[in-house]
């Protein structure tokens, strides 16, 4: 129980570190606008095939159970609620964890292993605002991008499954999915999953990574803490704000 209550300390001190080291410099920004590109648009990829088999999957494990009670017309509504509140943001972060959340914690825990954050500090120069803050502030930005990427190719390929595959009428499919879906209220909720998932995912990779043990079997232990870390806080601030936001 102690040793639970110190590491959330340690975590908690970090993210003060974190918050405390931005600044609006040059550099700091160019390179999380860097950063961006390689966590987030290298990420399209994967999050962009994923959304594509949910969305097909949801489509006919769905059809199949609303038919069976004379609700067929009722799939584009399924669909689109079932992705934008929670597999959206959900599947969107934990993909991000495996993808995105892994490589930065593996960096950063390579990086102290070659004393390369132990020379950053002998510069005078922090490591946490010059290595740690632009990938906290790239996941900001990426990670509800995707979840955006992720919900337009669940919701476009479950459309291209109802209508070609399952003949359901594209005009009932997609007045459901209108008047259910609010975009403000929905996505906006979605928004708020995605950025919260997001800061926690990047906070214990980059945590995790940053206070690695130099060596090679530290890297390789931090980067698994990183996944499995990130997706299990992730599942579990999804309970806490589906109980909070709904």
């Amino acid at each position: 129980m102690r040793e639970s209550l110190a590491a959330l300390g340690r975590f908690g001190l970090f993210f003060l570190r974190i918050l405390g080291a931005i600044r609006p410099s040059r550099s700091q920004w160019r390179d999380t606008i860097r950063q961006v590109y390689v966590i987030g648009a290298r990420s399209v990829p994967i999050i962009a095939v994923g959304g594509a088999f949910v969305g097909l999957v949801m489509t006919l494990q769905g059809y199949r159970t609303l038919v069976t009670f004379g609700a067929g017309n009722a799939l584009g509504t399924m669909l689109s609620l079932t992705v934008f509140r929670e597999l959206g943001p959900v599947l969107t972060a934990i993909l991000f964890c495996g993808r995105a959340g892994s490589a930065m914690a593996a960096e950063l825990g390579l990086m102290r292993a070659t004393d390369q954050i132990t020379s950053l500090s002998m510069m005078a120069i922090d490591p946490v605002g010059k290595v740690v803050v632009p990938r906290f502030l790239a996941t900001l930005v990426s990670v509800p991008l995707l979840t955006a990427v992720f919900i337009c190719f669940s919701i476009v390929e479950g459309w291209f499954q109802a209508e070609y595959l399952l003949g359901v009428d594209p005009g009932y499919f997609w007045a459901s999915l209108q008047s259910s879906v609010d975009l403000r209220e929905d996505y906006g909720q979605a928004f708020v999953k995605a950025t919260v998932f997001g800061a926690f995912c990047a906070l214990i990779a980059t945590h995790v990574g940053f206070h690695a043990k130099p060596t090679p079997e530290g890297t390789s232990v931090a980067t698994t803490q990183a996944v499995v870390y990130g997706s299990l806080m992730v599942l579990f601030l999804d309970f806490l704000l589906s109980a909070t936001l709904y």
